[in-house]
């Protein structure tokens, strides 16, 4: 330090006019580092600590905000702002600000032509000694309005952690009152060192935010682990609704859907959505996505990611600031908000292979106007667990249902192997034939359902009533080898070509579970087992009666889908997707389950 002095004083031109002997020189040498150099870098020293010292569990917003304020009163500067580079939209966004008010400043500027972007490029700090006389520097009214006349732009620079996640970078704005302001090189190489010391309390930040999110994403994990090891199986409406307050402290959700994207990309349908019963949409099978703007840019990626001032759009999600008034928010969800208080809307896609087969969809009562790369990173964990486990239970309910189609290969080939004893095969041959038919279809159907787990999705319009008639006569064959000979079978009023839209095998499977289950409900002695098919304004109804009641508490936790069975579950999982309605009833004698379906309208 000593040489450095004597070095820069001896070549003073001042000094030299001085006519210093090179002991005074040396003596003044000692004085300026005992005292001027001393005092400064203590307070650069105690300005470094402050810096360090900011709690990084601050957000990242607060932590550069406070930064500002500590950079603007060592400087003896006027203001500073903050912007980070979005690499998405490829411009910088306001991020944060001391003594400038947000409500002035642009939400986000480009990275070309713009101080802030020629710091990031350079990765040099840039000096403004006249704002009006800067090009690049866009604002001219924050002369007028504020009397900034000058400022110094800092690069900041925070390094990535894993191997998928760039650097952050961005700039300190700080502001000057001076018109023409030389700045001290000393000066400059403070607010460089500050600078480097609030990247790393931003270090510090991320990496708290990454123990925070594997900690949280070890919660969800051990959540779907302790319900895939109970005995009754897996309910994703149960692990939906248990998971949720584990983002509550990332998100205020009024209520969130996982949806599910057809292959030809026209139509989204829900898998699951917390609460259950939502009046999101309107009550159609399935949601064409050309209606629906937010559905149509998550999708095909319509648009150019950008943040506007009532959307952004952006890689890993889509979130609308305010669905009142973006654009990409159609009438139903406009009302929808307006009814239940939503302040945002939140659209997580789930990637496989760069495609979104799925996606969830959170809707908010808290303003939010960003959310950080971890906090996405969680949802998006959270949706991908949640498909986990969804497959899961799908499987479960296709093993499920190898019951019914098993038992009526094995009776229909028992009755056809018997007729084939016949003497006269030309009077069975008929007979023989519809039980061959019989089993080609149920073992087909065994096939596509295990090779094929998710058939639920392949709709298309069905006839309800023919459906149901031909269940109840699978129904009737496993009666038979149940040897329930005292069950009587009813068929009443049957209302032909009731037209519906949904999955044939899932609507079959429906029909099963409700006549196993009506067929088991009928007491040792016996009773009667009945269906009925009609049409109620837009609905396509069909009744299940069975002999025997049920108590009225069992009732209400059968309509609301509060029920352990896996039967159940399916008949109400099924329903409730393609927007129909489970009814129970009881009288003395009998109890009735009443299912209605949207008729079907063909769309142009």
């Amino acid at each position: 330090m000593d040489k450095i002095l004597l070095q820069y004083l001896k070549s003073s031109p001042i000094l030299s006019r001085c006519n210093l002997s090179d002991q005074e020189v040396d003596d003044l040498a000692v004085y300026l580092r005992k005292h001027c150099l001393a005092t400064h870098i203590e307070k650069v020293v105690r300005m470094v600590e402050e810096v360090i010292s900011i709690n990084p569990a601050l957000e990242w917003k607060e932590i550069l905000e406070a930064a500002a304020n500590k950079m603007v009163r060592f400087l003896n500067a006027a203001a500073a702002s903050i912007r980070i580079f979005d690499p998405q939209t490829g411009r910088l966004v306001a991020f944060g600000s001391f003594q400038y008010a947000e409500k002035n400043r642009q939400e986000s500027i480009p990275l070309e032509q713009s101080v802030a972007g020629r710091v990031i490029t350079s990765g040099k700090s840039f000096l403004v000694p006249n704002i009006l006389l800067e090009p690049d520097y866009k604002n001219k009214d924050i002369v007028r309005e504020h009397g900034f006349n000058s400022l110094m732009a800092i690069p900041i620079h925070i390094p990535g952690f894993l191997a998928n996640e760039g650097d952050i970078q961005g700039t300190i704005q700080i502001y000057y009152k001076e018109n023409d302001k030389e700045f001290d090189p000393l000066e400059v190489a403070n607010a460089e060192l500050m600078s480097r010391r609030v990247s790393y309390v931003l270090a510090k930040k991320r990496i708290l935010d990454l123990q925070k999110l594997n900690i949280q994403k070890e919660k969800i994990v051990e959540k779907i682990f302790v319900k895939l090891s109970h005995r009754e199986g897996i309910k994703m409406r149960d692990v939906f609704r248990m998971m949720i307050p584990e983002l509550v402290t990332i998100i205020q959700i009024q209520s969130c859907a996982l949806f599910s994207v057809t292959p030809d990309r026209r139509y989204v349908q829900t898998e699951l959505e917390y609460p259950v019963g939502q009046d999101i949409h309107d009550p159609t099978c399935r949601f064409l996505v050309k209606d629906h703007p937010y559905f149509d840019v998550l999708i095909n990626q319509s648009e150019q990611y950008n943040d506007y001032e009532f959307e952004r759009i952006n890689a890993s999600y889509i979130f609308l600031k305010d669905p009142l008034k973006s654009r990409l928010a159609d009438e139903e969800l406009k009302r929808y908000a307006a009814r239940h208080g939503v302040k945002s809307v939140l659209l997580i896609p789930l990637r496989a292979k760069d495609e979104i087969n799925y996606f969830l969809v959170f809707y908010n009562t808290d303003r939010r106007r960003e959310f950080t790369d971890h906090e996405i990173e969680l949802l998006n964990f959270f949706g991908k667990e949640i498909m986990k486990a969804l497959r899961i239970e799908k499987l479960d309910d296709v093993l499920h249902d190898f019951k019914n189609p098993g038992i009526a290969i094995a009776g229909f080939a028992k009755r056809a192997r018997k007729l084939l004893q016949t003497e006269d095969l030309n009077s069975v041959k008929d007979r023989i034939n519809e039980y061959l038919d019989i089993i080609t279809q149920e073992t087909t159907r065994m096939q596509e359902l295990a090779i094929y787990p998710n058939i639920e999705g392949r709709e298309r319009v069905l006839d309800l009533t023919l459906i149901l008639k031909n269940r109840f006569r699978i129904n009737e064959e496993a009666i038979r080898e149940q040897k329930r000979t005292n069950i009587i079978l009813v068929q009443d009023e049957l209302q032909p070509q009731l037209f519906v839209f949904c999955s044939p095998f899932g609507f079959e499977r429906v029909l099963d579970n409700l006549l196993d289950n009506a067929t088991k409900a009928i007491p040792e002695q016996g009773g009667e087992l009945a269906i009925r098919s009609y049409r109620s304004d837009d609905m396509a109804c069909f009744e299940i009666r069975n002999t025997g009641r049920i108590p009225e508490e069992k009732i209400t936790q059968i309509q609301s889908g509060e029920v352990k069975g896996r039967g159940l579950n399916i008949i109400y999982r099924f329903i409730q997707a393609i927007h129909g309605k489970l009814e129970v009833s009881t009288d003395d004698h009998s109890t009735t389950f009443r299912v209605s379906i949207p008729i079907y309208k063909e769309t142009e």
